[in-house]
């Protein structure tokens, strides 16, 4: 015990009320500061190496303002790819070393596999704002469903928690409701709130939750209305709670769902491939201050009602008001309390919908970024630790970079013209150039090495030619994804100090088209962009413009690419070729399989289907 040492001070099975501790009860506090002190000088020693080669080749042809605002640039992004390479090697090598990574990264999962009945009771939520009603709750009825056929049943309450504004779809969410508890066996079960003011956002929506229901439960299982989780994983996850009381936030590794959008298809065959090792990294080092992403995670109700309470932040600027993205907000405050946040870094029944098109995805983006600028007037709270304090700097980060890169694109043409080409070192520049490439697309690529090495893995992603083209077609699309995103970002960020706000409301989630017309509407300014920057750049240096093609070419595609990625033609032959299949799509599951036939019913209603445990719910 002496080398074990707890993080709290428990009183039989429970931590002491706002208890506060640096220390972690899975790994040693010397073990955790030996794994930082490598992620640290990993790190740190791969962005100096960078920015010294980078001044080197900026500076081979003499020094000027342009290279010094270059080099700022670089600053600003090389530290993100640096971090997300390092977490995809690290995860990589734990995951495939002789040993097993698992003991070591996360030893408390251990637990999910113990034959032991559930004691604690858990709330099974989803909250809702103007969505799709039959969508989203044919996804609650088939976790219900899934749940019940696991000998813990009658362990769960389920909750729609909803802040629906418009009258006609919360008369629907009622009328949905009322038939799903008059076909269930335990209606009394089955929970419908509507709140009038969508009061502190989603983040409110819950803490109303805690405050009211959550006092009849140990655990919140948050789900937003494109989730989907398997009963087997939910009691899994139970157990790991039960068993290690310490911990107040457990989050699930969420993987995208079969989708019939291209866009959706492809972005989440990247991500699936980035996040596994990137994960087991970033759980390595973490620890017991990981991530929480909102949804698909084990969540303890008191602590969380009583220290996870998130400040109204004052003044009148975008920046002000009720945090919007609440939930790296409330891990740090779970930690700071004496609670541990974990990440369960393997892939098993946990399922999100990703956004089906480039607008909606876009649209998101912009919202995560405003709600983690936020986080930059966050950074004084008290008592926190370094680790929490790093992970609100690094949320800020990952949006910070993006202007940069822009600037970098912008100033192009004025840096050919400026070159000395007879003294510049081109051939240190292009290295530099797929160095970056490297990092940047170092998760995805530790991710498709992991599924080459795996048995059986490559026939669970419909084999190696469809892999291979997986990644190819999911890298060019990144590229130009990028372009757009990017240039979208960067004009919302430096709309923000002018007072740019944006709504957080219903999002879109089934596949659908967008017009040529439409995509002009929203894309002439990075077409425009990109005309005149390669034209410029063409004009400048023809090399130069060949050479970052990769970069540009997204700004002038711009609105074929979003009218072909959203194009459910394009969709649908995506899916009959296999392309960017993940294994859901080869072997749905049970829960894959359900959702799959709620789909294809109309929207009258959910029939329920012997064998599929589908509920009916006609309005």
């Amino acid at each position: 015990m002496n080398e074990l040492v707890r993080a709290t001070t428990l009183i039989g099975n429970k931590p002491l009320a706002g208890a506060y501790t640096s220390q972690t009860v899975i790994q040693t506090m010397a073990e955790m500061r030996r794994r930082r002190a490598w992620m640290i000088g990993l790190n740190v020693a791969t962005c100096l190496a960078f920015l010294v080669a980078a001044a080197l080749v900026l500076g081979s042809d003499g020094w000027s303002l342009l290279d010094t605002v270059y080099l700022l640039c670089i600053a600003l992004t090389v530290p993100w790819a640096a971090m997300g390479f390092w977490h995809a090697v690290i995860g990589l090598w734990l995951v495939h070393r002789r040993a097993g990574g698992m003991k070591d990264v996360a030893p408390f999962a251990a637990a999910a596999d113990e034959p032991v009945a559930i004691t604690l009771r858990g709330a099974v939520l989803m909250t809702l704002r103007n969505e799709d009603p039959e969508r989203a709750l044919a996804r609650l009825a088939i976790v219900k469903d899934s749940l019940d056929e696991t000998p813990d049943a009658a362990s769960f309450g389920y909750y729609v928690l909803s802040d629906t504004s418009d009258p006609a779809i919360a008369a629907r969410e009622e009328r949905i409701v009322s038939a799903w508890r008059r076909a269930s066996s335990h209606p009394e079960r089955i929970v419908y709130r509507r709140r009038s003011e969508n009061t502190g956002f989603k983040a409110g929506n819950l803490r109303d939750f805690c405050e009211t229901f959550g006092r009849e439960h140990d655990v919140m299982i948050p789900l937003d209305a494109d989730s989907l989780m398997s009963g087997f994983e939910i009691v899994r996850m139970m157990r790991i709670m039960q068993a290690w009381p310490q911990i107040g936030i457990l989050q699930s590794l969420v993987v995208g769902a079969p989708s019939k959008s291209a866009f959706a298809r492809i972005f989440q065959f990247g991500m699936r491939q980035g996040m596994r090792p990137y994960a087991m990294g970033m759980a390595w080092w973490s620890g017991d201050c990981g991530p929480y992403w909102g949804h698909n995670a084990l969540v303890r109700i008191k602590p969380f009602r009583e220290h996870c309470r998130l400040p109204v932040l004052p003044g009148g600027s975008p920046l002000s008001g009720h945090v919007m993205s609440h939930d790296q907000v409330e891990a740090v405050l779970m930690r700071r309390a004496g609670y541990e946040v974990r990440l369960l870094p393997t892939e098993g029944g946990s399922y999100e919908e990703n956004p089906p098109t480039i607008l909606d995805f876009s649209a998101r983006d912009l919202r995560w970024c405003l709600g983690n600028m936020q986080y930059l007037r966050l950074l004084r709270l008290p008592r926190i630790l370094p680790t929490s304090r790093f992970q609100l700097i690094w949320a800020v980060a990952m949006f910070v970079g993006v202007p940069a890169g822009t600037l970098m694109l912008a100033l192009l043409p004025l840096f050919a013209q400026s070159l000395d080409t007879e003294r510049f070192l081109l051939g240190g520049g292009i290295a530099l150039i797929a160095a970056f490439l490297v990092m940047a697309n170092g998760p995805k690529l530790a991710g498709l090495v992991d599924v080459a090495l795996k048995p059986g893995e490559v026939a669970r992603y419909g084999g190696r030619a469809r892999l291979f083209l997986g990644g190819i077609v999911e890298f060019v699309f990144s590229l130009l994804l990028g372009a757009v995103t990017g240039f979208r970002l960067t004009l919302f960020m430096l709309a923000l100090p002018f007072g740019k706000r944006i709504a957080w409301n219903g999002q879109a989630r089934d596949a659908h088209g967008i017009s040529w017309s439409q995509a002009l509407r929203e894309f002439w300014p990075p077409t425009l962009f990109g005309l005149a920057l390669c034209a410029w750049l063409y004009s400048a240096s023809p090399p130069l413009f060949y050479w970052t093609l990769p970069w540009t070419i997204g700004y002038v595609t711009a609105v074929p690419f979003a009218v072909l990625t959203a194009s459910p033609a394009v969709g649908a032959h995506t899916a009959r070729l296999g392309i960017c299949a993940v294994p859901e799509d080869i072997a749905p599951p049970a829960e894959i399989a359900r959702l799959e036939t709620a789909a294809a019913l109309d929207h009258e209603g959910l029939a329920r289907h012997e064998g599929l445990g589908t509920h009916r719910m006609r309005a």
